[in-house]
Order: C-alpha cells, then sequence, then structure tokens
C-alpha cells in the first residue's frame, strides 16, 4: 500500500513580529508548524539570518571576517560590507564597549553608533547589549530614541530590568522588546507574562531562552525550545508564542575549540575553521529545535546556514 502523507498543522501558531521598515523588513514567526515540517503547512517566514558587528570590532580578531571589511574605516562602512552579503536578513549590532568592567562607553556613545549603522544599511536592526543588565537599561532607552523610526529589536530584557526596557523600548518607543530567560520554559513564561502585565503587546516581543554553543550545554537549550514550541502550538499557550532569536556568534567563538591556537593543539586544525564550524552546527541546530532567527559572525557561516534554511523551506 503506498504511503499517503497526512498534513498535521496546528489550530494555534506562533505570533508574527515584524522588525525593521520598508521593502527590507522582516517578519519573525507566524508558522503553525513544528520547526522546519514544511511537509505538514507551508512555513511563510522561514528562519532568519542576522550577522553580528560590534562597537569595539573585537569581531576583527578572526583573519577570514576582517578580509570581508578590507577597506571599511568605520561601523557604518562595516554595516554596509555585512549588508553585501547573501543570506542575511538582518544586522545584529552589539555593544560590547558598553560593559562597566570593560570600556564603559556612554550611553549616549552607544547611540550616536546607532544612528551611524542605521544610516548606512537598509536592513532591519536588532540591537545587542552588553550583558550587564543595569547598563544595558539606560543604553537601549537612549538607543531606541535614536532609533525611534526604525522599528528595532533590543536583547535583551531580562529579569533584573524588564521593567525599566519594557516601559522605555516597548511602550515610550514602540520598539521590539526581546525577552531573555535562563534555560528554562518556566521562566521563559513568567517573563512574557510579566511584559505583558507591563503593557507590551505579545506581537511585540520574541524571547531568547537562553543559548549555548553544542557541546556545551547546547542540549539543555535544546529541549527548552523544544517544549516552547510544543506548548506554544499543541497547548495554544498564549504566554509562549513568540518567535525564538538566538543569538549564536559570542556563543561559538568564545568556545575553546574556537580560541585556542593552532600552534597549542595542532591536531585540532586551524582555529578559524574550528569557530566557523562550532558556529554552523550550533546555528542549525537552534533552527532545528524552533529558533526563528539567529545571529551569526562569520562569512562562510551565513553562507553554509542560510543554503540550509533554503534546502528545508523552499
Amino acid at each position: 500500500m503506498p504511503f499517503k502523507s497526512t498534513p498535521q498543522p496546528f489550530n494555534a501558531a506562533i505570533n508574527a513580529v515584524t522588525v525593521g521598515v520598508g521593502d527590507k523588513a522582516m517578519t519573525l514567526g507566524g508558522e503553525n508548524v513544528l520547526p522546519l515540517y514544511t511537509f505538514d503547512a507551508p512555513i511563510s517566514n522561514p528562519p532568519k539570518i542576522g550577522f553580528e558587528i560590534t562597537d569595539t570590532g573585537l569581531e576583527l580578531a578572526v583573519p577570514g571576517i576582517a578580509a570581508l571589511y578590507e577597506g571599511a574605516a568605520t561601523i557604518g562602512e562595516r554595516a554596509k560590507k555585512a549588508e553585501t552579503l547573501e543570506g542575511v536578513d538582518f544586522i545584529s549590532l552589539k555593544f560590547a564597549g558598553a560593559d562597566p568592567n570593560g570600556e564603559n562607553k556612554s550611553a549616549e556613545d552607544c547611540a550616536a553608533v546607532a544612528k551611524e549603522v542605521a544610516g548606512a544599511t537598509s536592513l532591519p536592526i536588532v540591537v545587542e547589549g552588553c550583558g550587564n543588565a543595569e547598563k544595558d537599561a539606560v543604553l537601549f532607552e537612549k538607543v531606541a530614541d535614536a532609533l525611534a523610526d526604525k522599528n528595532v529589536l533590543f536583547l535583551s530584557a531580562k529579569e533584573e530590568n524588564y521593567k525599566a526596557v519594557g516601559a522605555a523600548v516597548g511602550l515610550a518607543y514602540g520598539q521590539k522588546v526581546g525577552a531573555e530567560s535562563s534555560v528554562d520554559i518556566n521562566l521563559a513564561k513568567q517573563l512574557n507574562v510579566l511584559l505583558s502585565q507591563l503593557g507590551v503587546k505579545n506581537e511585540n516581543i520574541a524571547i531568547n531562552p537562553g543559548s549555548a554553543a553544542v557541546g556545551y550545554g547546547f542540549e539543555y537549550v535544546a529541549s527548552t525550545m523544544e517544549r516552547i514550541k510544543a506548548a506554544a502550538l499543541s497547548q495554544n499557550d498564549t504566554s509562549l508564542q513568540m518567535p525564538i532569536v538566538t543569538p549564536i556568534a559570542s556563543e561559538a567563538f568564545g568556545v575553546k575549540e574556537a580560541i585556542v591556537s593552532e600552534e597549542d593543539m595542532p591536531e585540532w586544525g586551524p582555529a578559524e575553521q574550528r569557530g566557523i564550524d562550532m558556529e554552523i552546527s550550533t546555528a542549525v541546530s537552534a533552527i532545528a529545535y524552533g529558533s526563528n532567527a539567529v545571529i551569526l559572525r562569520h562569512p562562510e557561516s551565513v553562507k553554509t546556514v542560510s543554503s540550509f534554511v533554503k534546502a528545508m523551506t523552499e
């Protein structure tokens, strides 16, 4: 007897969240099937790929990334170069230099950098903070003001600063809010509920329920994302129906496999290739478990992951 496929789309769906303006605006989410289940129903908004640039240029330490930016003297020029990469859907601007334990750049300086990047690219912009909850709250408010007409997604509002970030980014300036929790479905749900109670609409929220490089606790990340998608779709849990955005770059290029030099570990091969491999492996795994957008740093990773997304969704 020939096999006959029976499509099984869910009655519930992931919220569609639009980031950016104009022809290049992108929509995250909107699907009513499990990740990459195109045989059950079409996925109108395939997973998106972001390219990370930093205010400090930390990514330039990798030869292949530095080569991409040859001749680009400013961060605005680097944003223009990044936009030309095939497969890039948005620019992710990470303010590593705002860290109080590092360069401690002011929120005003960061806002000026954000305006320069926004003026240089027509792609949607995602803003990543420095990781310090208190500083990020101040930083995000200034950048949200500077980019008030750009419909930006800010990563991330956390339990420690969600009131300040939600009020400034989501309510005062009408930008999109990224809710970041620590690899726990209950924490992810709780933060979404708190932001909603604050007044931020669900369709203006994306989530990062945690991230890790493969081999470094990624199985917990995968399990959490899988449970979130299952609850959102099969149980119609509206507090978990937000699209997932996963920062991959800093995780993949921060582990020892990507840092240790070839001189120290010749049997491991070139360090740059190891970083690419970690980034690709982590990104495709995150997409397979439910991420609606991943943030990458290396051009070769973008090329491979974008090919994977096309092959799985077209």
